[in-house]
């Protein structure tokens, strides 16, 4: 009798065994290369997440799975591995970057693999590629930010902080006061324009060309709100909610720097993931790129963006980041982008920028 008891245990330990294995990506092999501009805190996170999920998958990137750079950079870094032809392969398997008018480009040049992700149309809140060519994985939000603790201090010298995009560029009292990062280098500040430009239309670049809006990137941005150089600035929630948790885990109290959820609306930017044709990519490795993809849009994918400050794409994740408010709330108030007209009239737009803000 004992004899069989310990038999049947083994039995019970080594199918729990089974299951525990099958778990995990194991079968998933070979190397994977990312192109992301999220935080590279935020990836090293990830890179964590993934070696533990795929242990078998190799990251390509110098033991990353992940190459980091801005956006715009990273476009551009595309552009010369396509080559003139726009037909030569890629430095990647895998794309996660911050403007989603860049997956209607590269799937118009051909360079994207169709997946299929489950129940898509019922578990994402976010439109995706009917082909299958993209889906939003991870949502940043472009929003304004002030110092509490300063605006008493702007008010007697006329300054109202302002409570809308409108204003932050209308009201002139704001001239010289006001930051926001630079369209040219910066992907989702290039999707907050176009936003802007759908709703206020070009004379909003007069205006903000008037109040001579400072570009810098963010960290610039929220130093010089914190020291009273500027009453406002537009930027991404991330950046907000990343520095306050980060001071909240040194135990600071952090009183100078607060969002404002602007009352003419936010700018979501779902930001989405796309996977390099296999003949086209780096490593040639389509299953474990599908794999990883189709990982990101898991509860445990998710979970991590979150982490990253940023919004869930998952109808039913009620959780947000750090210190933000309901992600359905915010879509109620998203003033939206049209990402056909920011894709096939970039040079446009950009040119636009530079005549009437940056002259």
């Amino acid at each position: 009798m004992k004899k069989f008891v310990s038999l049947l245990l083994a039995l019970v330990l080594s199918l729990s065994a089974g299951c525990t294995a099958l778990a995990v990506n194991e079968d998933v092999e070979g190397e994977l290369v990312i192109y992301s501009s999220m935080y590279p805190e935020i990836l090293d996170m990830m890179d964590q997440a993934i070696k533990a999920e795929f242990p078998n998958l190799t990251p390509g990137n110098n033991g990353s799975f992940f190459f980091y750079s801005g956006t715009s950079k990273l476009i551009t870094k595309i552009y010369g591995e396509m080559g003139d032809k726009r037909d030569q392969a890629l430095g990647c398997d895998m794309f996660m970057v911050a403007e989603p008018a860049f997956s209607l480009e590269m799937k118009d040049y051909g360079y994207l693999h169709s997946f299929s992700v489950d129940n898509a149309g019922e578990r994402l809140r976010f439109p995706y590629d009917q082909e299958g060519f993209w889906y939003p994985v991870r949502v940043c939000n472009m929003i304004l930010a002030f110092n509490p603790e300063m605006e008493e201090s702007w008010k007697a010298k006329g300054v109202s902080i302002p409570r809308s995009f409108h204003d932050f560029a209308y009201d002139p009292a704001l001239k010289g006061f006001i930051s926001m990062s630079d369209p040219l280098t910066s992907g989702t500040a290039y999707a907050a324009v176009v936003s802007l430009l759908g709703k206020y239309g070009e004379e909003y670049l007069d205006k903000l060309g008037a109040n001579g809006v400072m570009r810098e990137s963010g960290s610039t941005a929220i130093g010089k709100l914190q020291s009273g150089e500027c009453a406002a600035i537009m930027i991404l929630e991330e950046s907000v909610l990343k520095f306050l948790f980060e001071e909240a885990q040194k135990g600071n109290e952090v009183k100078n720097l607060k969002v404002i959820y602007p009352e003419d609306g936010v700018i979501l930017i779902p930001s989405t993931v796309m996977i390099v044709k296999e003949e086209l990519s780096k490593n040639v490795n389509i299953e474990a790129a599908e794999a990883v993809a189709q990982w990101f849009l898991t509860e445990e994918g998710q979970e991590l963006i979150l982490k990253g400050y940023m919004h869930s794409v998952l109808k039913d994740m009620t959780a947000v980041p750090y210190g933000s408010v309901d992600t359905n709330g915010l879509i109620d108030k998203d003033l939206g982008v049209d990402w056909d007209y920011a894709y096939h009239s970039r040079n446009d737009i950009n040119s636009l920028w530079s005549r009437k803000v940056t002259q």
